[in-house]
């Protein structure tokens, strides 16, 4: 990872900076940035290979920066906010952020994060060796290439989301807990809350079922869990 580009977008100088430093301990090439409208251009520019982003921010806030560097870009995202409550953590997510850190934080913590998206930036954009699917009724899941086939169509998925599906895929008609799935998609080590399962299920309906409201494929078991349904129609 040494030399790997990171841009962080952040007004509070302080915090940026010291960002920075632990960052550059790792090797890293670090570019700091306040001004929202100005990150925007500046993203274009370097093209670096991850953002950590905060919420607040002068001009255009980091809300609006994710979800636009999310229509051009699959670059790992890292939120930064001073709010403990779930609506940005949510609202964050569903943008297509790919972690969230609540202020105050450890910087040696962001650092593990960062290095945690890294890993699973490269892995993504290493070729597949060859086609690897698993099918389920109109759904094709190409777990080498992360690609996901609803109806025919091919459908964008966030590389979480991605992996979400797969857990589900790997055990058909198996019944998770939140805290399963969490173990399994994020690993232990990770740090998150288990409304971030939920969100990315929200998601993960939306874009392979006809009727989110009434799902065909991944369902809730009340008061247990989810399960992706494997049987045929």
């Amino acid at each position: 990872m040494k030399g790997t580009n990171i841009l962080i977008v952040e007004d509070e100088q302080e915090i940026a900076e010291l960002l920075k430093d632990y960052l550059e301990e790792e090797q890293f090439e670090v570019a700091l940035i306040g001004d929202g409208q100005e990150a925007l251009l500046l993203f274009r520019q370097l093209q670096p290979q991850l953002v950590i982003l905060d919420i607040m921010l002068p001009s255009l806030s980091g809300m609006e920066i994710c979800r636009m560097i999310r229509a051009e870009s699959s670059v790992p995202i890292i939120m930064l906010s001073a709010k403990k409550s779930d609506t940005d953590k949510i609202l964050s997510l569903g943008l297509g952020a790919d972690d969230y850190v609540v202020k105050p934080f450890s910087p040696s913590e962001v650092v593990a994060r960062v290095k945690a998206q890294l890993r699973r930036s490269n892995q993504l954009s290493r070729p597949p060796e060859q086609s690897d699917v698993i099918s389920f009724k109109e759904l094709e899941i190409h777990s080498k290439a992360y690609e996901v086939i609803v109806r025919n169509n091919p459908v964008h998925f966030s590389a979480k989301e991605f992996e979400v599906l797969l857990f589900f895929a790997r055990h058909p008609n198996q019944v998770f807990t939140r805290e399963q799935i969490f173990a399994g998609v994020w690993g232990y080590d990770q740090y998150g809350d288990m409304n971030t399962i939920t969100v990315h299920i929200k998601k993960i309906r939306e874009k392979i079922e006809l009727d989110p409201s009434v799902p065909a494929f991944i369902k809730t078991v009340w008061g247990i869990g989810y399960k992706l349904d494997g049987s045929e129609r």
